[in-house]
């Protein structure tokens, strides 16, 4: 049932899918760099990231950028999906080691390389040290703050959330709403494809009132299509931490009720997203290109998203289809 709702919702989104041409050599690339970093892959690790396919995902979100830039890009994707499975893979997550894990990556963000921090060492560091190096070498200043607080943001709402689902409280749909818009990392996702085009904006024109509320309406469109997807696993570890549970406990419907109210709410949403693309201002002939582009990525935010989440091993729905 959920993956006949997951596929008449990828049916139904109006952005066509594209891909990058280098998406699986990078893969390929990919497998083969995290053995070097240390990571501990037997055969079988090795064949749950081959079929997780990191980098196709990385491919989908920035189908344009050069082999090289998707290198990066997809080692980022990795090691954000690496914390989120380090921190997520129990009913009740330790906040301590979650914080200690931020602490350290920010500082390595903010301050470089040479920045240390006890709770934060090992391959998950050497990863993310590998894949800063060219969003810093070559990114103007302002953008490696903004990506940093990005980055701040998504690992404190994956702190929040540890500490909620320890209460043992499920949170109401709002306050769900809110949380998951930090834990799905989309904003993280979003000063990427500045990086993957080399043009960063301006902060007036990145924070502009119209581009904010499409980042927002993107974020909970690929942050409900996955919860969708990955509702049996959360039903068990989640702790009411999914959109579906969530609508379910607060409507007193069945799950299966919640899953289509979702996916009805998914729709409009949608239709919202559109509507305001649409009508998203000129900011002048030496912007609008830019801006376009940027547009252009975060709506591939969504659409990788549905394609991606439909192909991969990570996910019991992914069948290559």
């Amino acid at each position: 049932m959920t993956e006949a709702v997951l596929r008449s919702l990828r049916s139904d989104c109006p952005i066509a899918p594209r891909l990058s041409p280098y998406a699986d050599r990078v893969q390929h690339w990919l497998i083969d760099q995290l053995g070097r970093l240390g990571l501990p892959l037997d055969t079988a690790a090795r064949e749950r990231l081959a079929r997780a396919g990191f980098a196709r995902y990385a491919g989908r979100l920035y189908p344009d950028a050069s082999e090289p830039d998707l290198r990066v890009l997809a080692a980022l994707f990795t090691w954000f999906f690496l914390v989120d499975d380090a921190c997520d893979g129990t009913c009740h997550p330790d906040p301590a080691p979650i914080r200690a894990l931020r602490d350290g990556a920010l500082a390595l963000l903010r301050e470089g390389p040479r920045a240390r921090h006890p709770g934060f060492s090992g391959p998950l560091r050497r990863l993310l040290v590998r894949a800063w190096q060219e969003p810093r070498r070559r990114m103007p200043a302002r953008w490696r703050l903004r990506f940093a607080d990005a980055v701040a943001d998504h690992l404190d709402g994956v702190c929040r959330e540890a500490v909620a689902r320890n209460s043992g409280r499920p949170p109401g749909v709002d306050e769900y709403v809110e949380l998951r818009r930090a834990t799905s990392a989309a904003y993280v996702a979003y000063p990427l494809i500045e990086f993957a085009a080399g043009r960063p904006l301006p902060e007036a024109v990145y924070h502009h009132p119209a581009l904010r509320r499409l980042g927002h309406l993107a974020n909970d469109l690929l942050a409900w299509f996955n919860d969708i997807a990955s509702l049996d696993r959360d039903r068990a570890t989640a702790g009411g931490h999914n959109l579906v549970l969530a609508v379910a406990a607060e409507r007193r419907v069945p799950v299966a009720a919640a899953t289509d109210l979702v996916a009805a709410r998914w729709r409009a949403e949608m239709a919202r997203f559109m509507a305001l693309r649409a009508a998203v201002p000129s900011f002048g002939p030496a912007l609008d290109e830019s801006v376009t582009t940027q547009l252009d990525g975060v709506a591939n935010a969504i659409r990788g998203t549905v394609d991606w989440t439909l192909e991969s091993a990570r996910y019991p729905v992914g069948a290559g289809g």
